[in-house]
């Protein structure tokens, strides 16, 4: 009597796809980069056909409230970055009150504090350069410079939007999964993304002046 002889099946291996929204918010925010490279293209000509106004009118700004601001803003990508962690280990809340413990609704949270404060203080700097004088339609540097942080500012306000999506969506669903975790993950690449662009502009505006 003759046996067969049983080959065992070959597993398939197992393709492991990038996640299309976190690619699709890649490719939308290359464009970004597009478009903020245009600012500072628009920025640098102008600065390059009237230097001796840029002298004159950057001594306007406050460089030490602008610094206090953009360590502000770098500190919520920060707490961001927390929010992700927790987002991924799908933990959507906090289970004690210490800051290790908090969930991505938590760390959230201040990441939207800390951005509110951020385009608060934006918003008081506009006024206090308004009343030196220093306005959108003024010359070619209120123009410059209103248009690059306006830009920006309005960017950061598109994210807090976003933090406040994904926070009441934490709050709304029963079990946290892998879906939601992705919108936060998603969200903090955008995030990340303007406080990058930040540091761009204020090293040219403020620093570079």
């Amino acid at each position: 009597m003759t046996t067969a002889s049983i080959t065992p099946t070959s597993m398939a291996p197992v393709v492991s796809r990038p996640n299309p929204v976190a690619v699709g918010t890649i490719v939308w925010l290359g464009s970004e980069v597009m478009f903020f490279a245009g600012l500072f293209a628009i920025y640098f000509t102008l600065r390059a056909a009237a230097p001796e106004m840029w002298a004159s009118e950057a001594n306007k700004l406050a460089f030490p409230f602008a610094l206090t601001n953009t360590l502000i803003l770098v500190s919520s990508s920060f707490t961001a970055q927390f929010g992700v962690f927790a987002a991924e280990r799908l933990q959507a809340r906090s289970t004690g009150w210490r800051p290790s413990q908090w969930g991505m609704v938590e760390w959230f949270f201040l990441t939207y504090a800390l951005g509110a404060i951020f385009v608060a203080g934006q918003v008081y700097e506009y006024a206090m350069l308004v009343s030196e004088g220093v306005t959108l339609s003024g010359n070619a540097y209120g123009s410059a410079f209103f248009l690059t942080t306006g830009f920006h500012g309005l960017h950061v306000t598109g994210g807090l939007i976003a933090f406040l999506l994904v926070i009441g969506r934490g709050f709304a669903v029963k079990n946290f999964g892998h879906r939601e975790a992705t919108s936060a993950i998603v969200v903090s690449y955008y995030w990340h993304f303007v406080d990058v662009v930040w540091i761009g502009l204020f090293l040219v505006i403020y620093v570079l002046k």
